[in-house]
């Protein structure tokens, strides 16, 4: 697939989706085909969302080396060419990513969103240098993750710059460094996409951006959805009345929640239950929320508007 059709389906409400395990913290691949085969028919398909397998919220980091590719399998023919199916590859080296990469290829996926190389220590250069060498050894599209909040992981839009022509590269995660203008990555709206990861859709969009990133969007993918079109028709007042009634308690809930016990995947697999579909506990260490955290999401959910299941199954 050449880089304009890619950068045409990396659009909308990008689902980063968790990952389906058994009260062993087995892998439940049987409940993961059959859940993406429920988020398609939800709304995420071709030209309106991406599935994101094996990325913070899918608990990608803490995957066995056997599993993650599995995985990705398991999304990708379960999805049958209706959605794009992305990779996650976590804060590895140059070589590792490229053979990760390349396994993710030959799994179906059409792109890897890829963290940077943290352990590395990396300078600028350096992040230039990994990008490069990896959009230069793989054939699939490549996604860069943004991550300003770890110690070692940002990457200034002048970089950014520098890495946007590269074969592969068709997206970029964008969260800014501290003390940068929001604004500053969208100058490359025209050479790759802007995906915004900074809880601000509407501004992105208004920008020349072309999605976002927010927990739950596998939960209720008609919420998302309706929201980004409402962004896209130009609403952008209503647009944003209606986020910042959803985001702000969502993320004093989430700061909360994840105190007690960290997990980014905790609060979407919550939500995923609240709705009547149950993805398993994170793995350990994190603590799945208590029945107090979820009556809690709950109230919120339903504030929203959202359709909360009278009760859970893992069906």
């Amino acid at each position: 697939m050449i880089r304009t059709e890619m950068r045409n389906l990396i659009v909308g409400p990008i689902a980063t989706v968790p990952t389906a395990f058994d009260h062993n913290y087995r892998i439940d691949y049987g409940l993961m085909a059959s859940a993406t085969e429920g988020w398609i028919q939800a709304g995420l398909v071709n030209g309106q969302s991406a599935l994101k397998v094996g990325a913070s919220i899918g608990e990608g980091h803490l995957l066995r080396e056997a599993e993650w590719p599995r995985l990705l399998q398991t999304v990708v023919e379960a999805a049958k060419g209706r959605v794009p199916v992305l990779g996650a590859i976590h804060h590895k080296d140059t070589i590792r990513t490229i053979e990760d990469a390349k396994k993710a290829a030959d799994m179906g996926a059409m792109a890897v969103q890829i963290s940077p190389p943290l352990f590395n220590l990396p300078s600028q250069d350096d992040m230039i240098r990994y990008y490069g060498r990896v959009s230069e050894a793989i054939e699939i599209g490549i996604i860069i993750y943004t991550t300003p909040w770890l110690e070692n992981g940002t990457i200034t839009a002048e970089t950014l710059a520098m890495m946007a022509d590269f074969e592969q590269v068709i997206a970029i995660k964008w969260s800014p460094p501290k003390g940068a203008d929001h604004a500053c990555a969208f100058k490359l709206v025209n050479r790759v996409n802007i995906l915004d990861n900074n809880n601000n859709p509407i501004r992105c969009h208004k920008l020349g951006g072309h999605g976002y990133l927010i927990d739950g969007v596998e939960a209720y993918p008609p919420y998302y959805l309706n929201l980004w079109n409402q962004i896209g028709q130009g609403q952008y007042d209503q647009a944003q009345a209606e986020w910042d009634r959803f985001v702000e308690p969502f993320s004093k809930f989430f700061r909360k929640v994840v105190s007690r016990s960290g997990s980014d995947a905790k609060v979407a697999k919550g939500m995923s239950k609240l709705m009547g579909l149950d993805l398993g506990p994170p793995r350990p260490p994190s603590l799945p929320m208590n029945e107090q955290e979820l009556a809690e999401l709950r109230t919120l959910m339903i504030s929203w508007g959202w359709p909360v299941s009278d009760s859970v199954s893992r069906s």
